[in-house]
């Protein structure tokens, strides 16, 4: 007898464990799988150090906002962990642990047939909750390093301890190639750091948390569409900051004057030498240009508001590159390791419905796919910018249980219609 549920969710991290909870209020039957543990991403791929770049007061989950004692820090890896494990806890949420989906498929009756390593299940509606950060991605040409090189991806790093006496290198300037960067930089480890285009904000400006300007002038709650450069948002590299110590910037320029040595973006090896675009000042110059156009935006804001808040003198960058560095060997620098931080692919193979691009990506209007019953949660500009983080998830998962909701009132108005023509015909 194959189990059937009116809701499958898949995934049971912060986004999946959303959903569930509106569901169990409205009383909807579901389950969720989790292919390991509850929350286990907060445990298994961030680095010892790990902090949110996002402030705690951000994080609301459906129900539980945080309520800890410094709402204006940055929790750490394990209390991350502990915030969204003991979120399933207050409404005990119906999770299964460490079962692995491995074929979705549209049935005949407009349902769906899932299969997964405990057995076959039917569903009349699935959520998809995996996030979009599924197969790390190390270039091709990383095979031509050299065997004595230990290389390893962003989502398994630990600390420097853990990686081999010697100088580091780290390919990539999104959020985690500079906190990495950085996690090692203090550790007294001599990192080559290889920049890319992504964008920085400060961390504080005019006495705030910059985040805390972007709420307050609606930037979370801006639909993708109604961005500059609408669907293709998705596509943008997030800011680079840190919440690490209270929360500060991260400055590549800076780090660069104690030691640091920065190149621009890796274009191959030959043998043991690495060959680098000279890119590095302009990747500086339109990060800091990022930064600076945030602080014109939050100037105007507070000019628009009639708001009483300090001056602040603007960024002056504080290292340039007198030239661009084009080759490096790596056995002349003493470079033992190489992490790489250049992202993610998607990977929905055991998604079999045709609800895709041509580069894999899920099609979808804030969730909610053309295939009946079918919706993804917690993906990066989902609906708006806070939609793959803590920010908004809860208003994404509030919208995708309306939808789930009126689905489930829909389908039992139609089979009333049809019992009632039955016995009619009868």
């Amino acid at each position: 007898m194959i189990a059937k549920h009116e809701v499958v969710v898949i995934g049971a991290g912060q986004a999946g464990l959303s959903i569930s909870w509106h569901l169990t209020r409205h009383g909807i039957d579901h389950i969720v799988l989790e292919r390991d543990t509850i929350a286990h991403e907060w445990l298994d791929s961030r680095w010892d150090n790990f902090t949110l770049v996002t402030p705690n007061w951000q994080c609301v989950l459906p129900g539980y906002p945080y309520s800890g004692p410094d709402p204006d820090g940055f929790m750490k890896r394990d209390e991350v962990y502990a915030f969204v494990r003991g979120y399933a806890d207050t409404f005990n949420a119906p999770v299964r642990e460490g079962v692995s989906v491995t074929s979705v498929r549209q049935a005949a009756d407009g349902g769906y047939d899932i299969d997964t390593s405990d057995g076959p299940l039917r569903a009349n509606q699935v959520v998809v909750a995996t996030s979009g950060y599924h197969e790390p991605i190390v270039p091709r040409y990383a095979e031509k390093l050299p065997p004595t090189v230990e290389q390893l991806h962003s989502v398994e790093y630990r600390s420097g301890a853990a990686l081999p006496e010697g100088e580091v290198l780290v390919v990539g300037t999104g959020q985690s190639g500079a906190q990495i960067a950085e996690d090692l930089h203090l550790d007294g480890r001599k990192v080559h750091l290889v920049a890319g285009d992504a964008p920085r904000v400060a961390r504080f400006y005019r006495g705030r948390d910059c985040v805390a300007w972007l709420q307050d002038m609606g930037h979370y709650d801006l639909p993708i569409e109604d961005q500059p450069g609408g669907l293709g948002k998705r596509e943008n590299t997030n800011h680079y900051v840190t919440g690490r110590g209270g929360g500060r910037d991260i400055d590549l320029r800076q780090f660069a004057v104690e030691g640091m040595s920065l190149y621009g973006r890796l274009l191959d090896f030959d043998g043991a030498t690495l060959r680098f675009a000279p890119t590095l000042a302009k990747s500086l110059d339109s990060a800091d240009a990022v930064a600076e156009s945030i602080k014109d935006s939050i100037d105007a804001y507070i000019a628009r508001a009639g708001i009483d808040a300090p001056e602040e003198p603007r960024y002056v960058p504080v290292w340039r590159p007198e030239r661009e560095v084009t080759t490096l060997d790596l056995t002349e620098t003493g470079i033992t390791s190489v992490v790489w931080s250049v992202g993610f692919r998607t990977d929905y193979r055991w998604l079999r419905v045709g609800v895709f691009d041509g580069e894999g990506h899920p099609c979808h209007n804030r969730g909610v796919t053309t295939a009946p019953g079918l919706f993804f949660l917690g993906l990066p500009w989902l609906h708006t910018w806070g939609s793959g983080r803590f920010a908004a998830i809860a208003r994404d998962a509030s919208f995708l249980a309306d939808e789930i909701v009126g689905r489930v009132e829909e389908l039992a108005a139609t089979n009333d219609c049809l019992q009632v023509a039955r016995m009619n015909i009868a």
